[in-house]
């Protein structure tokens, strides 16, 4: 059973940062694609960054957190971080955690195709 636990959201002031952590158990592809998209409310659920595992490591941003956000990985514990600088007011949103298996591509926009996580709350405050 895939399970997949957010860590590290929370409140910060507008231009600091935040690390968000993803702890995936049960996960069997051999190839994998995880990431975070997110969703703030009466907004659509946006894809934000996907890091391709077993596949060279690839990773993919949207193009409202390039350059600010960072995706990684640590295999040895199964772990996705998204280190995210620079926050805007507009970051503020449910964080999720998502994995899917690496042969349909890791475009982040995808994400909430496959299996997520519980969410956890980011809000940036002016």
């Amino acid at each position: 059973q895939v399970q997949l636990v957010e860590s590290g959201g929370g409140s910060v002031q507008a231009g600091g940062s935040l690390r968000l952590s993803c702890a995936a158990s049960g996960v069997t592809y051999s190839s994998k694609c995880m990431g975070w998209f997110r969703q703030a409310p009466g907004k659509e659920r946006e894809g934000v960054a996907s890091i391709y595992i077993g596949g060279g490591g690839t990773t993919y941003y949207a193009d409202s957190v390039k350059g600010r956000f960072t995706i990684s990985q640590d295999n040895a514990k199964n772990t996705v971080y998204l280190q995210m600088n620079s926050l805007k007011l507009e970051d503020t949103a449910m964080y999720y955690c998502a994995v899917r298996g690496g042969w349909v591509g890791c475009n982040p926009r995808a994400l909430p195709q496959g299996y997520w996580g519980q969410g956890t709350q980011v809000t940036v405050s002016s």
